[in-house]
């Protein structure tokens, strides 16, 4: 039997669909129409603040992937200032936030030049920035204060904090100390809108207090992630470089074109700015919403941040080490024996102790002479880039310069290790032959108002040939084949072995000057005269070359007249080290066109040298075949000469180049020991192997 649904029943049931679709139209009706200006209202009332998330730098190694350089993350704690003044309380927000670092032991930034207890004063000691700071405020606030001098402001203490307190509105329930405190902070916030930069708080804070502060939300604050650089070494200072705030030049003339924010750090020297792009990264943004209070209610990443690429330099960080241990020791034990000397010869004739004439610097440096790569670089004095900020003004005002590379952009004069040049010119310019021979008289005699002596006058080398003459390292041999060639040959071919010339090395060098008729001209506007052609052709004069251009220059003479470009780069890699991004390969910079066979006749003088000329004393017995070449430069302001060593091994079969230079080094001969460190240490299997060396390899373990 079929029911049917009685009609009062679908009547009470049509009622109750059509109140409930009623109710469901109103509501909707009240949101969108009603509310929807309410909802507006509160999302315009939010704040977005774009900001930029600094990539990560690269980091800089050496040859063998020993970290020298790379960056840690810190985080820094920022305060709003545009959004710390719409607030009511700020006062106690900077409170809050003072006694978050108490309790975390945090220091943060304070300023206010101004004791922070009372009886209040002045501190004594206030950096000038701390003081260039309050002349500003001073000046900003003058009417206010009521100062006639506002760059000599003679405001007690107590009186400025008493105005300070009304000024930011600090209720006087406050105790003096925590006045104190916040108008410190005021003070640095106010002072920060100036520069127009955002208020860091707190620098580098501990992982606690970032984890506290995130939780806490506290308004107007937030953690900033940065980069800092962090160095490994206190080695390779010069070669490694430093970052810094770039100047308004150098963001209009070359980093706005790149991208760079204006208040980046980018590499102000060394490998650091050499590689400045590869190492920098892209920079990221992000946006960050507030609400009306402060808190942070959201953050968009509008812009990942790509980390820069890492970059292997071509050093040895042990051969690093051993080089500049060797050149500050060596130099530190002249100064000791010259002071022990100028003692003893005051007491011996009853005069007053006079400080001696003391070694004031150098530089050593060692090549690859197969693909021009600089395996170590040194330079004394030098510094420490960990303590290089704090220590800045000190080393700037330095009179031994300890910032100034003089590996690279010191210029001195070669002595005898330039006779390979000349000789090289005569034979090449067939002014002598390898059989030609020469007998030494002591004293060149053939100008009557400049007569040169050779070392050993009134000795003799008595009659020789153009390798004994470097062997010996006779000055009356160069003397009189110069004479004959002339200085505009000997010019041309120290052009050929580089000098004169940049190296190629990515940080810089200087050129340094060959002695020539031209040169002579443009710095002295004077004319040239053939003593001036004696004096050159000994490594004198005008010739001032760079101890890496005097190491290029070996390191051609050994591989046969192939002249590499010098570099530190060896590869770059990015920054997970999972891709290679450049491989660098040897570039060859000349090649002298020796068809008849003359190089190997300075090789040949040069292993004479070691053998039995004027390095054998120290090189004759070493277990691997040495050439090299010793040079004794006299000084114009000081009685004690410049020493220059150069030499290259295995002299059958080489590898490395080394240069030595030593400002007021004594000799050429007195540096040796600075060279024989490195060989050691580089052929430090097989020295250690040879019982007749005495060897000490604990740097290099």
């Amino acid at each position: 039997m079929d029911k049917f649904i009685k009609p009062s029943r679908m009547i009470a049931l049509a009622l109750i669909m059509a109140i409930l679709l009623s109710v469901y139209a109103l509501t909707l009706y009240r949101i969108q129409a009603l509310d929807s200006q309410a909802l507006l209202d509160d999302a315009t009332e939010l704040t977005a603040t774009n900001s930029t998330v600094y990539a990560a730098r690269g980091s800089l190694l050496d040859r063998n992937g020993v970290l020298l350089a790379s960056d840690r993350t810190v985080y820094d704690v920022k305060i709003d200032r545009s959004q710390l003044l719409k607030t009511d309380e700020p006062n106690s927000i900077i409170l809050t936030l003072i006694g978050v670092c108490a309790k975390y032991s945090v220091k943060y930034n304070d300023p206010f030049p101004v004791t922070t207890a009372a009886p209040f004063e002045y501190y004594v000691d206030a950096t000038s920035t701390q003081k260039s700071w309050l002349r500003s405020y001073f000046k900003y606030f003058t009417n206010s204060l009521d100062i006639k001098d506002p760059d000599n402001p003679d405001v007690p203490a107590t009186d400025l904090i008493s105005w300070m307190r009304d000024h930011y509105k600090i209720p006087y329930t406050t105790t003096s100390e925590d006045a104190r405190k916040i108008i410190g902070v005021r003070y640095g916030l106010e002072m920060q809108v100036i520069n127009y930069s955002d208020y860091v708080f707190a620098s580098d804070v501990s992982d606690e207090l970032v984890s506290y502060l995130s939780e806490q939300n506290i308004p107007c604050v937030s953690i900033v992630t940065r980069s800092e650089r962090e160095y490994h070494t206190p080695y390779a200072s010069h070669l490694i470089g430093y970052i810094g705030s770039m100047s308004a030049d150098e963001y209009n003339d070359r980093y706005k074109a790149l991208d760079y924010p204006y208040n980046a750090k980018i590499g102000k020297t060394g490998a650091e700015a050499a590689f400045e792009e590869y190492l920098h990264g892209a920079d990221g943004e992000i946006t960050t919403y507030r609400d009306p209070s402060g808190a942070v209610t959201d953050v968009e990443v509008k812009k990942e941040a790509k980390a820069g690429s890492n970059v292997y330099l071509t050093i040895d960080i042990q051969l690093q080490q051993v080089a500049e241990n060797a050149l500050a020791s060596t130099i530190a034990q002249m100064n000791m024996d010259r002071e022990d000397e100028a003692r003893e010869k005051a007491e011996k004739e009853g005069t007053v102790y006079e400080e001696p004439d003391y070694a004031t610097g150098g530089a050593a440096v060692m090549t690859d002479i197969r693909t021009g790569e600089v395996l170590a670089l040194a330079s004394y004095p030098t510094f420490d880039l960990s303590t290089f900020y704090d220590q800045y003004t000190a080393l700037n005002n330095d009179p031994l310069k300890p910032l100034v590379n003089r590996a690279t952009q010191g210029t001195y004069n070669p002595g005898s290790t330039f006779k390979m040049v000349t000789a090289y010119a005569a034979l090449s310019g067939h002014t002598i032959s390898t059989g030609t021979t020469i007998h030494d008289d002591g004293k060149f005699t053939k100008y009557p108002d400049y007569q040169p002596r050779c070392s050993i006058y009134p000795g003799s080398h008595g009659t020789i040939n153009v390798v004994q003459a470097l062997e010996k390292s006779c000055n009356y041999f160069f003397y009189t084949v110069a004479d004959n060639m002339g200085i505009t040959r000997i010019a041309d071919t120290a052009k050929l072995f580089g000098f004169g010339d940049h190296t190629g090395i990515e940080i810089g060098d200087s050129t340094g000057t060959v002695a020539s008729i031209e040169a002579k001209r443009e710095l002295q506007d004077e004319g040239w005269w053939d003593a001036d052609t004696l004096i050159a052709c000994i490594g004198q004069g005008l010739n001032l070359f760079t101890p890496i251009q005097i190491a290029n220059y070996v390191a051609t003479i050994a591989n046969g007249g192939t002249r590499y470009y010098t570099t530190i780069l060896r590869n770059i890699t990015s920054y997970d080290y999972s891709d290679v991004v450049l491989r660098r390969t040897p570039q060859v910079a000349a090649v002298i066109d020796d068809a008849e066979g003359y190089i190997p006749v300075l090789q040949q003088g040069m292993r004479a040298v070691a053998k039995t000329g004027t390095a054998a004393s120290a090189l004759s017995n070493y277990p691997i075949p040495v050439a090299a070449k010793t040079g004794t430069v006299q000084s114009d302001t000081s009685t004690i000469n410049d020493g220059v060593f150069v030499c290259y091994a295995p002299a059958d079969d080489p590898q490395i180049a080394i240069s030595v230079v030593v400002q007021k080094g004594g000799s050429g001969a007195a540096l040796i020991t600075i060279a024989k460190d490195l060989l050691d240490a580089y052929f430090a299997d097989t020295v250690s192997a040879d019982s007749n060396i005495a060897t000490d390899n604990t740097l290099l373990k």
